[in-house]
């Protein structure tokens, strides 16, 4: 029995991964595969399993989903931080599931299957909508946004995963598959592109950057760094002359799709971080809201806004300054310590470098644990990271 479900549990993670992005339509069935997966796990584990997991950055991690509730328990906010703090803690246990299976390259495959799916789901999408409309404007079409899949910004981390992927892939000596890899990054990038993912064109100008300092061609790295850093202050030169440009005929969701909706959060965020201090217990994941609410009310002038903003109750908008206002200094000192140590135990590795640039950029601009497709790419970072530092001790044991 217990090689029939060894055998089965691999395929079953491998379909939580290809129906993560297909969430708001299969809704139920991920969180399925999820309790399939944890009944699942004490019948194929082993004590050897849990070496994997005795490594300095998961202990970490794991420090920090614990503080969280001791936190939210200790100050009486349980009860309404749990949602959140729930979203967290599977991104841990998304790792903790993981451990029992061998073969990696399931995994990575299904994420850059998974991309594949969205693209393939959100163009057919958009063609049909060109088809059914006279005038229509990529990226700024209120039609074709609401034709993708998810989320543009978790579309554009999708994307930076699946081109990752597809580029650690890649080997240097000839193999058929490099072609499929290298047809990948590019479909990717042009959908990237397309969409307009401002957020996601931005992190793979500084993935470039960041690459070539790992490369053994020397003289190529200030020339391509210096490159792609005015490609980026090019590309942010234009966003705020495209904000300024702007006429009043631009709805307002048109605009909060972009950077005035991040600009106003960040205001309050700022404001509220101001009067507050040093905030030691946290607000709590209600607080937090209640606190932005009153900012919004107070200090946005537009009374079009000023609605929309307090009857949605926006977020951070910043991962960090959202686990910063929940639950204290404590707690964004534990996580900032998780991104530094894991940092520095990987510096010398590009891909777990870039891993862990796109996860703590994407914390610099959306709440990632907010959403639960946000916590699941969360725990592929950390297995991917995981996975890397494997991959190092073996071959230093090789050579020793």
């Amino acid at each position: 029995m217990r090689i029939l479900l060894a055998s089965i549990y691999p395929w079953i993670y491998v379909l939580l991964f290809l129906t993560i992005p297909f969430d708001n339509y299969v809704r139920a069935l991920p969180n399925l595969l999820m309790i399939i997966l944890a009944a699942t796990f004490p019948f194929i584990i082993k004590k050897e399993h849990f070496r994997k997991l005795k490594k300095i950055p998961t202990i970490l991690f794991a420090l920090f989903c614990l503080y969280l509730v001791a936190n939210a328990a200790i100050f009486g906010r349980l009860e309404t931080d749990w949602g959140l703090i729930k979203k967290i803690a599977l991104a841990f246990g998304f790792v903790v599931l993981y451990i029992p299976i061998e073969d990696s390259k399931k995994i990575y495959r299904a994420i850059v299957f998974s991309g594949l799916a969205v693209i393939i789901f959100s163009v057919i999408n958009i063609f049909v909508i060109i088809n059914s409309s006279d005038e229509i404007v990529l990226g700024l079409s209120r039609q074709v946004i609401e034709a993708l899949l998810i989320d543009r910004i978790y579309l554009g981390m999708i994307a930076i995963l699946s081109i990752l992927i597809s580029y650690q892939s890649i080997r240097k000596e000839f193999h058929p598959n490099n072609k499929y890899y290298l047809v990948n990054i590019i479909i990717n990038v042009l959908f990237v592109v397309l969409l307009v993912s401002k957020i996601a064109i931005i992190i793979l100008g500084l993935l470039l950057v960041v690459r070539q300092f790992y490369g053994k061609r020397k003289w190529l790295r200030v020339p391509v760094a210096a490159l792609a850093v005015a490609g980026l202050f090019a590309l942010a030169f234009s966003l705020m002359m495209t904000k300024e440009e702007a006429d009043s005929e631009k709805t307002f969701l048109e605009q909060t799709l972009t950077w005035e909706l991040r600009t106003e959060v960040w205001k309050c965020a700022q404001r509220i971080s101001s009067d507050a201090g040093i905030i030691v217990e946290g607000f709590g994941f209600q607080g937090t809201k209640d606190q932005l609410v009153a900012c919004y009310s107070e200090h946005i002038e537009d009374d079009y806004k000023r609605n929309v903003f307090v009857n949605a109750r926006h977020n951070t908008h910043n991962q960090l300054v959202d686990i910063y206002f929940n639950w204290g200094v404590v707690a964004i000192v534990l996580f900032i310590g998780w991104l530094v140590v894991v940092f520095f135990r990987n510096r010398k590795e590009f891909i777990p470098t870039a891993y862990l640039i796109v996860l703590a950029s994407y914390c610099l601009v959306e709440d990632v644990f907010h959403r639960q497709i946000g916590a699941y790419y969360v725990g592929f970072v950390l297995i991917a990271i995981l996975l890397q530092q494997q991959t190092n001790e073996n071959n230093d044991k090789k050579e020793a």
